[in-house]
């Protein structure tokens, strides 16, 4: 052994060096522009973080397990639970499948209780379940009161030991109210539930009453500080109705769940996880509690559905693994994972099996369950748990100074605002500045998915509504599918002409363009003369004929091939692959209908060539 210190041979390199290096590279461009992210969530993030930027960080003094758990409840693992989603209604099809997912990995069931309304129902629900080593939610309930009843008596009848037994209600009035634009009875009858939940459960101190479902924040656009901060106001309603009623603040807080989104946006994720443990120990704190236990909310964690796809619906298990990988390094205690064909028909063995291995493969093979806090140090996720923390904390109080969350509810500041999120990430994804794998860029083309559609889910509700970010693309698609079967499919001819390197990757960039339509893609090799291509395009008898050239080669051969395609082709659309600003009117003038490029709307670009087509 030796004193001496690793990697001596490289001295330190200040800010400065670095800096003075990055603006060299970038020969005069802008580095706001150019380095610097500016995020959905109203911060900036640094293309480079080093450890000067940690100094002012004081949760970083601390260990996992320790107050105010920004690193987890955990002191020397990194356990969760594995979620398996049940929304088989009929109870004995559900107890089935429970019981072979609980044989195949899962540690954790979410039943659809919606037929559950006696003591036989629910004993059937629960048959061969050991409530001692297994937890249980009940979701779509009709009777809270009802099945906690039914529950807490099959406790009983069974003998378990009600301090072990976990689970939890998916039990949130107040997310109902946003939803649906009335309570379930009303609102002093609903809230009036949290304080008889917490009576009826006394005992079961693992059992958590009140669910906190962010996760309909973020399925219905919310921001990743939109969907913290509004969590964490509805939670701080149900904390100060319940010590309103005598309730101590550790007896609300460690029976609540905070259920959080987790998507396709990976460090992000992680840092949101962490940040929401901090806000919540900070929140929690200004009830000073007598117990801990209050600090160490429980957070499950629930894959998004808002960026599954219909077309290349493989590419959801790819997504699905990313988020189970944020959900654990985050450090969630208990997470659900969708399966790949969520966005058009019922799970079944194999989707469901998949979902469920992605857990179990990071367990079993990657060990991630064994590292308590593995973000932890990271100067890039310790800033950005930061930034979500600071910006969220402002949001949380801003809501609290204006009354609190039901009034935010009632005045529909929260719904406005939401909408108004989901309203930008639609339109980042009609620009592709937010990319969907498979919809709104590198379409599988020939991939038809009509057939295959079992169900739709729409959000029929009258207030906040959640949906899919892929849905106005796979309307339009569909269009065109359907209208393939009847008639014929749209075909676009790709005329290539001029330098090579550039007419390849204007046509690579037209076939992923109308390909997420669905549309058929003609590609020949290339053409030597305009007239040769003209040719061609007659014989093949296209819908759209798009020229891929160069800028310069457009004000000589694109003019050329317009002139002709208008004489040959009078009633087809002849289209520009790029911008040539220099030469736009005089293609403009030679006919050409429609130019197509990396800042045009590809949304309203194809919905306008779907009505014109597909007639």
């Amino acid at each position: 052994m030796t004193d001496e210190k690793l990697f001596s041979e490289f001295p330190e390199i200040s800010t400065e060096k670095w800096e003075e290096t990055i603006n060299k590279d970038l020969k005069g461009a802008d580095y706001e522009k150019k380095l610097v992210w500016r995020t959905d969530e109203g911060f900036t993030v640094r293309p480079y973080y080093r450890a000067a930027d940690l100094k002012d960080l004081d949760y970083l003094k601390t260990m996992p397990d320790e107050f105010p758990y920004t690193r987890g409840t955990k002191a020397n693992n990194n356990r969760w639970d594995i979620v398996q989603e049940v929304e088989e209604a009929d109870v004995k099809k559900a107890n089935a499948i429970a019981v072979d997912a609980l044989k195949r990995g899962a540690t954790f069931v979410a039943f659809n209780a919606a037929n559950v309304s006696n003591a036989d129902d629910m004993a059937a629900l629960l048959k061969d379940i050991d409530l001692n080593t297994v937890g249980v939610q009940f979701n779509h309930v009709k009777n809270y009161l009802d099945i906690t009843r039914l529950f807490v008596s099959h406790v009983e009848a069974g003998n378990f030991d009600k301090e072990k037994v976990q689970g939890s209600l998916n039990f949130d009035p107040l997310v109902y109210r946003l939803r649906h634009n009335k309570f379930w009875k009303s609102a002093a009858e609903d809230m009036q539930q949290t304080a008889d939940l917490l009576e009826m459960t006394e005992g079961m101190k693992n059992f958590k009453v009140i669910n906190v479902n962010g996760i309909v924040l973020h399925n219905a656009g919310a921001t990743i500080v939109q969907e913290l901060a509004y969590a964490l106001n509805l939670a701080n309603e149900y904390l100060a109705y319940c010590t309103g009623k005598g309730f101590k603040p550790e007896k609300v807080a460690s029976r609540m769940q905070l259920t959080l989104s987790v998507g396709s946006n990976y460090f992000m994720e992680i840092a949101k996880l962490r940040a929401a443990r901090l806000l919540w120990s900070t929140m929690v704190a200004q009830y000073k509690p007598g117990c801990d236990c209050a600090y160490k909310v429980h957070i499950n964690t629930v894959a998004s559905t808002w960026n599954k796809t219909l077309y290349d619906p493989y590419v959801n298990m790819l997504r699905s693994t990313t988020e189970g990988m944020s959900a654990v390094i985050g450090g969630s205690d208990s997470i659900s994972l969708q399966p790949f064909d969520v966005a058009y028909k019922e799970s079944d063995e194999f989707s469901r099996r998949i979902a469920r291995n992605v857990q179990v493969i990071l367990k079993e093979e990657a060990f991630m369950d064994r590292v308590a806090d593995p973000a932890a140090g990271s100067y890039y996720v310790e800033n950005l748990t930061n930034s979500i923390a600071e910006n969220a904390w402002k949001l949380f109080q801003n809501v609290e100074r204006q009354g609190g969350a039901l009034k935010a509810i009632e005045d529909g500041s929260i719904r406005t605002a939401i909408e108004e999120s989901c309203q930008k990430r639609d339109m980042n994804i009609a620009t592709r500045r937010y990319i969907l794998l498979g919809t709104n860029q590198y379409p599988n083309i020939n991939e038809n998915m009509a057939d295959k559609i079992e169900r739709v889910k729409k959000d029929d509700s009258e207030g906040l509504k959640t949906y899919r970010g892929a849905s106005a693309f796979e309307e339009l698609r569909l269009e065109a599918e359907k209208y393939s079967k009847a008639n014929h499919r749209p075909a676009v001819y790709l005329l290539k002409l001029g330098n090579l390197a550039m007419r390849q990757a204007r046509a690579g960039f037209i076939t992923n363009f109308f390909g997420c339509a669905g549309y058929q893609i003609v590609e020949p090799a290339g053409f030597a003369t305009v007239e040769e291509g003209v040719k061609a395009a007659c014989e093949a008898k296209p819908d759209l004929v798009v020229v891929c050239s160069s800028d310069e080669e457009y004000a000589t051969l694109g003019v050329e091939a317009a002139k002709q395609c208008k004489t040959s082709l009078p009633g087809t659309p002849f289209i520009v692959a790029g911008n040539p600003t220099e030469c736009i009117e005089a293609l403009k003038e030679a006919g050409t209908d429609d130019f197509i490029h990396v800042k045009v709307n590809i949304l309203e670009t194809l919905r306008r060539y779907n009505k014109q087509l597909l007639k």
